[in-house]
């Protein structure tokens, strides 16, 4: 691929190939390819819809009830079940909200892993539910679900990850 370097750290690569292959996975699932594709990829994904599924598997991996998920990222409970029921794909609109929670349990699954302090069975998705649900004072004692239904409001979230990560709000 153009610009796609090969020389990355053997653990910073196998840290993303985890994370992009993370949750239950199937390859058409949205689950965890989020963090590992390019924004090009993310765009295709959401365009063509992200399987009603998907929020089954994503509830069930981070260890959440369905209700709360779709409250949390913004989700109608009745179109997402009516989706569901039909076998059907989640809108354009829907699909982004999805995708982009799966990126940042993805960045989270590759922050842990890369700094090789990660235990075998660390699970991304159960920290970042848990985490999700508790004020954080650097977004002014908001919790961080209360940003999940906005693109504004994950890439806030994404960057308060990557500065937790280099100590800015240790």
């Amino acid at each position: 691929m153009p610009g796609h370097s090969t020389a990355t750290a053997p653990a910073a690569h196998v840290a993303r190939e985890r994370s992009a292959a993370y949750f239950l996975g199937s390859p058409a699932s949205v689950q965890g390819r989020a963090f590992g594709l390019s924004a090009l990829e993310r765009v295709h994904l959401v365009k063509q819809g992200v399987p009603a599924r998907s929020v089954q598997e994503m509830s069930a991996a981070m260890g959440l009830p369905r209700d709360q998920l779709m409250r949390a990222v913004g989700l109608a409970r009745s179109t997402v079940e009516r989706k569901i029921a039909a076998r059907a794909r989640l809108s354009e609109g829907e699909s982004e909200k999805l995708v982009g929670l799966s990126r940042l349990i993805g960045q989270v699954d590759a922050m842990v892993r890369e700094s090789g302090q990660a235990p075998d069975d660390f699970d991304a998705a159960r920290w970042f539910a848990a985490w999700m649900a508790q004020p954080v004072a650097a977004l002014g004692g908001l919790c961080p679900q209360e940003l999940l239904d906005t693109a504004d409001g994950r890439e806030a979230l994404a960057t308060l990850l990557l500065q937790s990560q280099s100590g800015v709000y240790a």
